[in-house]
């Protein structure tokens, strides 16, 4: 016999368990399901921006995540010799930023879940779909039984069992330009308030003290280094974090604690994100390059915002529109950082007029602020890098950069060919959605792996 709730939601990490909480809360009866057993660890940037603290805040979980991790009330943005600084970053933005372990952040979220009085069973695999009279989706078959909905949420990750099953396209795809390893480590010289994000040469970085005691770092390597990654992870993220010096004399005598881990394959897309009796949240509808950091906080952000639209479909006369215009919004809200993403994560050293508009935003303290209010998701990148900013690099790259006339002109004709492609492709019609096939059997696609 199966059992009926209001919604049911495949996942209960960063998207499933507060998007259970919040429906809880508001009296939806809702069931969560995961394959894993909490704590569980999962690939992640960990870190989470000022704005989703902010959403933290209201969903009651700071102050467990804040009496095991630091704020981090200082960040150093470094792009080779440019150098870009926040502090007293609660001042600037009403939040600190946080860097939480996988392993603490979902178990604190889960624990949220229950205790608002949410469903949660984990351990339970989503093996197919359930559907009446085969277009509309009204429920899950797991490895414990069926359990019927009136509506489905897929926030099960990158490789979502729910988005294969309902037959969700791809859209507006990015091939990978890294890929990236990290650990954690036993790091006693390094500061507690300041997360480290930047760039020298070709590697990316990220690196910020996280949740008890440890210090993540992070390296993001050429993507066509993936066999050399794969080989010698170790020797890479080590190799990789002795390219800045600032950062490897933070890291002097650490010691690591755990195991390396590495994401080799991977790409940034959009997908179908409704249809009828279902909707894909966080990783599951959209995933963007990890450069930035946005992950957790693009899940938190949408699930305020579809926990309100699952709420109108439950008593809507057209119940799958409410998740259509929400699939509209969640489009144009994380556009342009998808794209900013995607440039900021592309391989190779940073271009000549990218690196002057850099220089020139660390020389202005309000482009400065800017910068940092993009990268928290308060201010759309196009707002920081117009079209003047653009030109007046170019112009300057011009005067000053002896012998560089073809590469400036062929980097800023490149610049403005993507924005004319990426604003056509913006106004075309999203793809329709799939209709769901209710099947038996789950496949699963883990891009993480690990060496002791």
């Amino acid at each position: 016999m199966s059992e009926q709730f209001d919604v049911v939601i495949v996942g209960a990490r960063a998207a499933g368990a507060p998007l259970a909480a919040e429906l809880a809360r508001a009296g939806v009866r809702v069931c969560v399901v995961d394959q894993a057993k909490f704590p569980s660890d999962t690939a992640s940037t960990h870190v989470v921006q000022p704005s989703g603290v902010k959403l933290l805040r209201e969903l009651g979980v700071v102050d467990d995540l804040l009496a095991v991790a630091p704020p981090l009330e200082r960040i150093t943005m470094s792009l080779d010799d440019v150098t870009i600084r926040a502090d007293a970053v609660s001042a600037l933005v009403g939040a600190p930023g946080l860097c939480v372990r996988r392993i603490t952040l979902d178990q604190v979220l889960v624990n949220a879940a229950v205790a608002a009085g949410a469903d949660v069973r984990t351990r339970t695999a989503v093996t197919g779909l359930l559907s009446d009279d085969g277009d509309r989706v009204c429920g899950v078959r797991t490895s414990h039984g069926d359990i019927r909905a009136r509506v489905v949420v897929g926030a099960d990750g990158v490789s979502s069992t729910v988005a294969r099953l309902v037959g969700a396209s791809e859209y507006a795809v990015t091939a990978p330009g890294r890929a990236f390893t990290w650990s954690y480590f036993d790091a006693p010289m390094a500061p507690r308030d300041l997360m480290w994000f930047g760039k020298r040469g070709d590697h990316g970085f990220l690196a910020s003290p996280t949740d008890n005691g440890q210090f993540l770092a992070l390296v993001a390597v050429p993507v066509d280094a993936r066999d050399e990654l794969r080989g010698e992870r170790e020797e890479v993220l080590r190799s990789g974090v002795r390219r800045w010096t600032e950062l490897a004399d933070a890291l002097d005598g650490a010691q690591r604690v755990g195991p390396v881990r590495a994401v080799v394959d991977w790409h940034g897309f959009f997908r179908t994100s409704a249809g009828p009796g279902w909707v894909l949240a966080g990783d599951a509808g959209h995933f963007k390059d990890p450069t930035p950091g946005q992950g957790i906080t693009d899940a938190l952000r949408q699930v305020r915002h579809l926990a309100a639209a699952l709420q109108q479909s439950l008593t809507a006369g057209d119940p799958d529109e409410p998740l259509r215009a929400w699939w509209r919004w969640r489009d144009a809200d994380a556009w342009q950082m998808y794209w900013f993403a995607s440039d900021l994560g592309a391989p190779g050293a940073t271009p000549p007029v990218q690196h002057e508009m850099l220089r020139r935003i660390a020389a202005d303290p309000l482009l400065s602020m800017q910068l940092f209010r993009a990268l928290d998701h308060d201010l759309p990148p196009g707002e920081l890098f117009t079209p003047a900013l653009l030109l007046r690099a170019a112009a300057s790259r011009l005067r000053h950069g002896r012998g560089q006339r073809r590469l400036v002109v062929r980097e800023v004709s490149g610049l403005l060919r993507n924005t004319v492609a990426r604003e056509r492709l913006r106004r075309q019609e999203l793809p329709s959605t799939g209709a769901a096939l209710p099947v038996t059997e789950s496949a699963s696609s883990d891009v993480v792996e690990t060496v002791a």
